[in-house]
């Protein structure tokens, strides 16, 4: 019989290298002494890493050097806002770095949130939680929000065939219809370029 530890430990294994998490992300499991006791066990012992106070990973290892790659900066931020309860968006530049769309790191990391407005150090970076409005946030979430603020941030005239193909195999077929749904009455040519990545391609 798997005790409580072993379980969060199974848990931990189970997300895998990258994965940021919290005690919160084990409150199923056990009580939240019993997971803050094993959490710092783990992390003193080195098989996790604290990421920043309440907040660790299991690091992925650089597969050419061996050393320890930096936190994952959208992974650390999905945990915070978890915890927080916040519903969170990768805002303009980032969401397209994260989509694939741009090589190019923003300076500044922003996440619109419902939460309030907030500064996060993960590692030498910076996270940037900038509160949007009820109205601004409504209907935002997942791999559909992420395209509509990296189209928003790119523009009509950098939305090529390459561009194209990149959302197309990011999106599933439901993400795909969602998409094109819910842009119907938005701007027309984000409209237009959610028809053309939802088509079927043979």
């Amino acid at each position: 019989m798997q005790t409580k530890h072993n379980h969060i430990v199974a848990r931990i294994e189970q997300l895998g290298p990258g994965k940021v998490f919290s005690a919160k992300d084990f409150l199923d499991i056990a009580s939240r002494t019993m997971i803050d006791v094993t959490l710092a066990s783990l992390a003193q012992s080195g098989k996790i890493r604290r990421v920043r106070r309440g907040l660790y990973d299991m690091p992925k290892i650089n597969p050419t050097l061996g050393g320890k790659l930096s936190p994952d900066i959208d992974e650390a931020a999905q945990a915070i806002a978890r915890r927080q309860r916040w519903k969170i968006v990768p805002e303009g530049a980032w969401a397209a770095n994260l989509l694939g769309l741009s090589t190019q790191v923003p300076a500044k990391i922003i996440y619109l949130t419902d939460g309030p407005n907030n500064e996060v150090l993960i590692g030498r970076r910076s996270i940037h939680f900038k509160h949007a409005r009820p109205k601004a946030m409504a209907g935002l979430e997942g791999k559909f929000a992420l395209v509509v603020q990296a189209l928003r941030h790119l523009g009509k005239e950098r939305i090529g065939p390459h561009e194209i193909e990149k959302l197309r195999s990011a999106l599933s077929p439901v993400e795909k219809r969602r998409l094109v749904r819910d842009t119907r009455f938005g701007v027309d040519w984000i409209y237009a370029v959610a028809k053309r990545i939802a088509e079927k391609t043979a």
